[in-house]
């Protein structure tokens, strides 16, 4: 798979004299590769965010987007390519209906009207939100909200959507819906989804975790074999899912299971092989 996005060996710093927020970071994310990038607060995760957008550019190191080098001369180029949702919609939101919005980021970008007409409702409609088109964005829940500044990111039809603590407003349903949403998004437009979050539940869809703690990359891996390490992402300030902990609290009553669940319809299939070797 063609790489689209590397990180190598990059530190950053927002003071001069300050700490090192991230130190010596490398990794690489493939073209329509579905990414969770997890970690504490503090630990360097919304930075690589911003990193990979061009809003900031690291004090050592390199960063690549789809072979090219980021820097002042190819950064307006690089976004092109890279649609970022952030935690809150609402600081997103300029038009005065919800197609409004969506037109916006097409209108700087001089799409032709016919163009954008079809991609409103396009994109619209791949969020569920068609039937909204001409609703006021304020009045909108946390959810919708969310789902219309997806809609309004995928209509530049970027290579790379990154979600920036996206779901840390909703509630748990709210997170599960926007995670399937953008899991179905991806297969459909064929484009990268990389989810910056401390929230271990939203990983599960993804092909990809890379764990962040203390500026430092601690761990990648596929989902599963992450949440094997549940004691020792408790010790890094995350929280374990319940299924995660629950099989940990069944191996240490010597239940053993062959492989390690991520759902609860895993966790019974488990459970029932388990009984039936004995």
């Amino acid at each position: 798979m063609d790489k689209l996005i590397e990180f190598n060996h990059v530190s950053f710093r927002y003071d001069e004299d300050g700490p090192w927020v991230l130190k010596d970071c490398s990794f690489e994310i493939d073209a329509g590769e579905t990414v969770a990038i997890i970690g504490h607060n503090g630990s360097g995760k919304s930075t690589i965010a911003k990193l990979m957008n061009g809003l900031l550019f690291p004090q050592e190191g390199e960063i690549k987007i789809n072979g090219t080098l980021l820097n002042d001369e190819t950064v307006w180029d690089i976004r092109q390519d890279i649609g970022m949702v952030f935690q809150n919609p609402d600081n997103q939101f300029v038009g005065s209906t919800v197609q409004d919005d969506v037109a916006f980021g097409m209108e700087n970008r001089g799409i032709e009207r016919s163009v954008m007409k079809k991609r409103i409702t396009s994109t619209l409609r791949s969020v569920n939100m068609l039937e909204y088109r001409f609703a006021e964005p304020h009045r909108l829940s946390g959810g919708q909200k969310q789902r219309v500044a997806i809609a309004g990111v995928l209509a530049i039809q970027p290579q790379v959507m990154i979600l920036d603590e996206a779901t840390v407003m909703l509630d748990p349903i709210g997170r599960i819906e926007i995670m399937e949403t953008m899991t179905e998004l991806q297969q459909k437009e064929s484009l990268s989804f990389i989810t910056i979050t401390h929230d271990l539940n939203e990983v599960k869809l993804v092909d990809k975790v890379i764990v962040m703690n203390e500026g430092n990359v601690w761990e990648i891996n596929t989902p599963k074999e992450i949440l094997k390490e549940g004691n020792k992402l408790k010790e890094i300030g995350l929280a374990v899912p319940f299924i995660s902990s629950l099989a940990d609290a069944l191996k240490e009553q010597d239940i053993a299971l062959e492989n390690n669940p991520m759902t609860m319809d895993e966790m019974l299939e488990e459970l029932w092989i388990s009984h039936s070797n004995k």
